[in-house]
């Protein structure tokens, strides 16, 4: 069975056992959700279920029904919350994982021409901002917009943009 990082867990927050958490999920509503179930990534057999959680900054605090108290909590620090295959959602059309888009080969969409690689994902605000590595090593982050991206084929791993002027230093 695949599982896939949700959360790292930073630090304790209070005394009855809730925990801070850093966000690898682009689905922080469904992932902490109730009952929602997720594992310990360097122990997988180890069960947590969601009692509640809320947004904190620009983190997530969560509470799981195992742990009741800070000296539980504390072991879970440095951790990484994954959730198994079976219990993630199906996507709506146009939402894909981080692991499908990191990666995936950039394409201009009018030349054909390769662009680079998506090697990061930053979420600062209203949409995602995608890092793309050219051959030669320079960066450069596109916005996930309609404007730019014009298709996405997970299955070839490609990504298909028009760069709008200024995005990309050109020589």
């Amino acid at each position: 069975m695949q599982f896939y990082d949700v959360a790292r867990i930073l630090s304790t927050h209070g005394l009855k056992g809730e925990v801070k958490v850093a966000l690898i999920t682009d689905f922080p509503e469904e992932r902490f959700a109730a009952k929602q179930e997720l594992a310990l990534k360097a122990n997988q057999q180890k069960k947590l279920t969601v009692k509640s959680s809320r947004p904190f900054k620009q983190f997530w605090l969560v509470q799981f029904n195992e742990i009741t108290d800070i000296n539980s909590a504390k072991k879970l620090v440095g951790e990484t919350l994954v959730v198994s295959e079976q219990n993630q959602h199906e996507l709506p059309d146009g939402a894909y994982y981080y692991r499908d888009i990191l990666g995936c080969k950039v394409i201009d969409n009018h030349s054909g021409t390769e662009l680079g690689k998506i090697t990061g994902i930053e979420t600062p605000g209203a949409n995602d901002v995608w890092e793309i590595t050219e051959e030669n090593g320079n960066t450069y982050l596109i916005p996930y917009i309609d404007e730019v991206v014009k298709k996405i084929d997970i299955a070839h791993k490609k990504v298909f943009v028009e760069l709008l002027e200024g995005l990309r230093n050109e020589d």
